[in-house]
């Protein structure tokens, strides 16, 4: 039976089409279908382009391509093009990649990806002109190939070419449609699968006392990967946090001690503890990676050494305070690490909380630490503030909102000793990625837990229906099958009311979690996360 909504007026289906097409034409980045034909040179060696967006000839250079076939338009270049995108037809896999249209002189990053069902035998592409960013590249390459006989102008002509290269960059990293950050993944994954292929390699050949390194090297690139996402979406004040009441003061014995760790022995840290400090509801890993995100900062605007001051404090703000720094009338606990560092002008100032701005060279930062902070404090209904004298040093202050509610305070986190519990627990996991299911099942099977698995949310209340006693039940939020994770665990709770639940989530889905607002017996896991961490997480809602 159809409804109204599967076959709309066709006026209205006319205004979709236009408001869609409009969409499609006004897009940066050039968009077309080609669909594979039969030539001369064999079956599918060449493509017509069927569709195409107005961004195409802005960044190919060639216009009025559809209805062209690549053979014609560029008979010279054919073959590779046909080549790479055959490749997508036929192994059904995405490919990102970069090449020179030769014709036209451009460079091109493009991605492409084969379109469903396989016997439309057509493949989608997504382009953008990167000449600028090869040629700046080039000039830069250039340069430092003739940098000791040409000193002085190479000086001058290198800032410019890093500039811009640093602009392309940062387009690239927030541009959608090129992907983003894929660059720096790819390298990370690069590394991930790497060790990965030859762990197995190793394995084959015997040689199992030598996967040590590559496990250490893939562990360290998975957690680079968590740590630029956190950062990315920390900034974009979309992380998922896991907000609890806590005296932050509780908080400074083990971070201080890492934080001198990881600054150097160059750098005296220093804790002021407040007395009476009252508490907040926050998100403590969280506020401990910013507070040690700053202390890296202020590590880096004293080469010479000098002294990193950690300082919490209550703050009673009436309301014209309040306005001067952004916040409502109230009170607050403050947390300030300040250094002797080399300060910061009034112009660099007022931009440091930009994303992607960075003072730091090429390839030493990413510009997102400030941006993370910020974000944090403004997630957390809280703020931050920056005070800086050039030659004086810096002061960094966030403020987050007192907290007066009746929940425990909880103490610092502490290290759990993760081991076999032989606990008679059944664990319920709903969870769509098979290998995330098969990690999680087997990490809490060594531990003694029973555990069950189910695809998606339908699947998984249908057990919750059954005799089967479940003490835990661990959920992904997104899911699919009609049911996200919230939703599921709603439905969870509505059937076994002392359920105690653990969600997992990939990606900040904060709204669907109520933007933090969790019941008791609940509680959130941002993947990737460590084996450890969930055994911990287990262990504690359990108890």
């Amino acid at each position: 039976m159809t409804t109204p909504a599967d076959n709309p007026p066709p006026e209205r289906a006319r205004r979709t089409e236009d408001r869609y097409r409009a969409l499609f034409d006004t897009l940066d980045a050039g968009f077309c279908v080609i669909e594979f034909i039969d030539s001369a040179h064999g079956p599918l060696s060449d493509y017509i382009h069927v569709e195409a967006n107005a961004a195409y000839e802005r960044n190919a250079g060639i216009p009025n391509v559809v209805g062209q076939k690549v053979r014609e338009m560029v008979p010279d270049e054919a073959d590779s093009w046909v080549a790479r995108y055959g490749a997508v037809l036929q192994t059904g896999e995405p490919i990102r990649f970069e090449q020179e249209l030769v014709a036209t002189g451009r460079h091109l990053d493009l991605s492409a990806f084969r379109l469903e069902p396989a016997s439309l035998n057509q493949v989608a592409v997504v382009f953008r002109d990167v000449t600028a960013r090869k040629r700046a590249e080039e000039e830069v390459r250039e340069l430092n190939a003739t940098l000791e006989q040409r000193i002085a102008k190479a000086l001058e002509e290198r800032e410019t070419a890093e500039e811009a290269l640093r602009q392309a960059q940062k387009m690239e990293a927030v541009g959608q449609l090129t992907g983003g950050l894929a660059h720096d993944f790819n390298n990370l994954l690069a590394g991930i699968s790497g060790a990965f292929e030859m762990i197995g390699v190793r394995t084959k050949q015997g040689r199992t006392a030598e996967i040590d390194k590559y496990i250490a090297a893939g562990q360290g690139a998975t957690r680079r990967a968590a740590a630029l996402t956190h950062r990315l979406l920390a900034f974009a004040r979309r992380q998922t946090l896991s907000p609890r009441p806590v005296v932050i003061n509780s908080l400074l014995g083990d971070l201080s001690e890492l934080i001198r760790r990881t600054v150097g022995p160059s750098i005296q840290v220093e804790t002021v503890a407040a007395g009476g400090l009252w508490p907040t509801l926050v998100d403590a890993n969280q506020l401990e990676n910013a507070i040690l995100n700053l202390s890296i900062n202020a590590r880096d605007a004293m080469p010479d050494g000098g002294k990193i001051t950690i300082e919490t404090g209550n703050k009673w703000l009436d309301a014209r305070s309040g306005r001067e720094r952004g916040l409502e009338a109230g009170q607050y606990v403050t947390v300030c690490v300040s250094d002797t560092g080399t300060g910061i002008d009034k112009d660099t100032l007022d931009r440091v909380f930009e994303p992607f701005f960075t003072t730091k060279p090429v390839g030493q930062g990413t510009g997102l630490g400030l941006s993370m902070v910020y974000g944090f404090a403004r997630q957390s209904h809280g703020h931050v503030r920056i005070y800086s004298e050039v030659g004086q040093g810096t002061m960094v202050c966030l403020y987050l909102p007192r907290h007066t509610g009746d929940e425990p305070v909880e103490d610092a986190p502490q290290p759990n000793a993760i081991e076999a519990t032989g606990a008679d627990a059944t664990i319920l996991i709903v969870d769509d990625e098979p290998t995330v299911r098969m990690l999680v099942t087997d990490a809490l099977g060594d531990l003694g837990y029973a555990c069950l698995e189910a695809g998606d949310g339908p699947a998984g209340l249908r057990l919750l229906q059954g005799d089967t006693p479940v003490d835990l039940l661990i959920t992904d939020v997104g899911l699919p099958g009609g049911l996200n994770g919230r939703q599921v665990a709603d439905a969870a709770r509505a059937l076994r009311p002392d359920l105690k639940i653990l969600f997992i989530t990939g990606y900040a889905e904060n709204a669907v979690l109520n933007h933090g607002h969790i019941a008791p017996g609940m509680e959130v896991l941002t993947k990737p996360f460590a084996i450890d961490e969930l055994a911990a997480r287990v262990q504690r809602l359990l108890r």
